[in-house]
């Protein structure tokens, strides 16, 4: 992903940041897609207008108000282009089951690595004033 991190959930665009979106968020943005569709062929545009919608942020407040502000400000390809954008940064952060086992330990091992290193050293002044005790004394 090419994307800048700004926090565990959220990334930045252009536009603004995506944000990492609850189930029941995307629920909302499903059903609101479909409320605006007229038929079949324009649910999949309208379901990711109404998905960024909610995902997109600019100082931490909502850069449109409902999928229909996305759909009259932004043409097909950039809602297109940032669902694709949501999408990606939703599977790295949620990983499924249905990508299998080997990708799963790939990025188990890529967590607990960057984890470990982040605090690789930082406590070691503090517990260097703070032995550990071996035992009861007294």
């Amino acid at each position: 992903m090419d994307g800048f991190w700004i926090g565990p959930d959220r990334i930045k665009v252009d536009e603004g940041e995506l944000r990492l979106l609850s189930a029941w968020e995307v629920l909302e943005a499903r059903r609101e897609g479909d409320s605006l569709a007229e038929d079949g062929r324009e649910r999949a545009l309208c379901r990711n207008a109404c998905l960024i919608a909610r995902a997109l942020e600019r100082n931490g407040e909502a850069v449109f108000d409902g999928g229909r502000a996305v759909l009259d400000a932004l043409r097909v390809e950039d809602i297109a282009g940032l669902a694709d954008r949501w999408a990606e940064f939703n599977r790295e952060c949620n990983p499924s089951a249905l990508d299998g086992e080997r990708e799963i330990s790939r990025r188990k091992k890529a967590w607990s690595t960057r984890v470990m290193s982040a605090f690789n050293g930082a406590c070691s002044a503090c517990l260097a004033l703070c032995p550990r005790r071996t035992g009861r004394k007294g």
